[in-house]
């Protein structure tokens, strides 16, 4: 069949890997992994190079497995929405069982990585994201927008296995970067939502905003952005945050409550919610830059 389209074996295995490569999510998998490493520089102890590069691999391979279940689960919904139909599964590039027993191999791989290389701690925390993210918020979505709540912990976690990975236990600074990066994914994912909605609804998906209308969406857009700003500032006691944090996290967090007020406006449409979620990627770089200038004057 390779020959019959001019391509080689080889060509054929490299697309098979481009494609196993796909099923992790790689840039998905590259931020989750970057938000661990974050959580690890955050901390007041210094980790050294093997169990920094433990950590690094162990989560890699965890989301990246995570992701891939995620996507041998979601195949028939994949298939329905243009924004994934090309994806490797319901392209008919891999088939089912190939997915499946990479993303298990994969989180296989990732224990020894996490409990040998790093903690016991770390690897709980890891396994934890694992199975709420595959076995309880990917097929929640089919049924209950509650999923997105759900969802948003495994998301917030590893910053929180950085810090513990660092420190060898759980503490209030680390549990406050876990609370601001489950509180930021709620208006992220819900702008996302309101600008999809009926992609979604075709797909399956159980939706705020085609569940209980896009003003719901919007309302709890706002609640979860006046959660998210005092919550961002409780790293300035807790000693991680300085005063440049102090203020660019207040402005930022102002502003972001503020375009999220300006949304409750009855003719707030699609603009706007694609607007929201560009602003939450904007709202987030400068919270990490605010605490990268803190942790370097520190």
């Amino acid at each position: 069949m390779l020959k019959s389209v001019g391509l080689s074996e080889r060509d054929g295995a490299a697309i098979r890997l481009v494609d196993l490569v796909a099923l992790t999510k790689p840039r998905v998998t590259a931020m989750v992994v970057l938000t661990a490493a974050a959580g690890a520089w955050l901390a007041p102890e210094t980790m050294g190079r093997g169990r920094l590069l433990s950590l690094l691999v162990g989560t890699t391979l965890i989301v990246g497995g995570a992701n891939a279940l995620n996507m041998y689960l979601e195949r028939d919904l994949d298939a329905r929405m243009e924004r994934t139909r090309r994806r490797p599964l319901p392209a008919g590039r891999l088939s089912p069982p190939v997915a499946l027993g990479f993303g298990i191999l994969l989180a296989l791989l990732s224990l020894p990585a996490l409990a040998l290389g790093v903690n016991l701690l770390t690897a709980l925390l890891g396994m934890l994201a694992f199975i709420l993210y595959v076995a309880v918020y990917t097929p929640l979505k089919r049924h209950s927008s509650l999923a997105l709540v759900i969802g948003a912990v495994p998301g917030a976690i590893p910053p929180l296995m950085g810090w513990t990975a660092a420190t060898g236990r759980l503490g209030w600074p680390g549990v406050v970067l876990f609370a601001i990066l489950f509180l930021w994914q709620l208006p992220h994912f819900l702008a996302i939502t309101l600008y999809r909605a009926e992609e979604m609804a075709r797909a399956g998906y159980k939706v705020t905003a085609v569940q209980r209308g896009r003003r719901a969406a919007q309302w709890r857009i706002v609640v979860s952005l006046a959660m998210l700003v005092p919550v961002s500032l409780l790293l300035v006691p807790l000693g991680v945050g300085g005063m440049v944090y102090l203020v660019l996290a207040a402005t930022a967090g102002a502003g972001f409550l503020g375009w999220g007020l300006y949304g409750l406006r009855r003719n707030a449409g699609l603009r706007w919610a694609r607007s929201l979620f560009m602003v939450s990627l904007v709202y987030l770089t400068l919270l990490s830059v605010a605490l990268a200038v803190g942790r370097l004057q520190g």
